[in-house]
């Protein structure tokens, strides 16, 4: 029973470990940036994960378009925006 506790105890810490120092930022991670591309609007400032700067012109349930700089509109997939820059008022 002793030695069962012994061989048991260091799987049970380790897994610990892993779910406290690995899963659970990544889980809380990706529930903020779920939560951050459902909230996009026309208006936001973003910045994509390709690096692209841009101003939201429209949003539809799954794509949105970007204005950039030079006047250009680029649709994106939601899934590509990386930060919201500054939000509307």
């Amino acid at each position: 029973m002793n030695s069962l506790v012994t061989q048991v105890l260091p799987l049970v810490l380790m897994f610990a470990v892993f779910y406290f120092l690995l899963i659970r930022p990544q889980q809380k991670r990706q529930k903020s940036v779920a939560q951050m591309q459902s909230s996009l609007q026309k208006g936001d400032q973003v910045i994509t994960i390709g690096g692209m700067h841009g101003i939201v012109d429209s949003v539809t349930d799954t794509t949105l378009v970007l204005v950039g700089s030079d006047g250009s509109r680029l649709t994106f997939d939601r899934n590509a925006v990386r930060e919201v820059k500054k939000q509307q008022a």
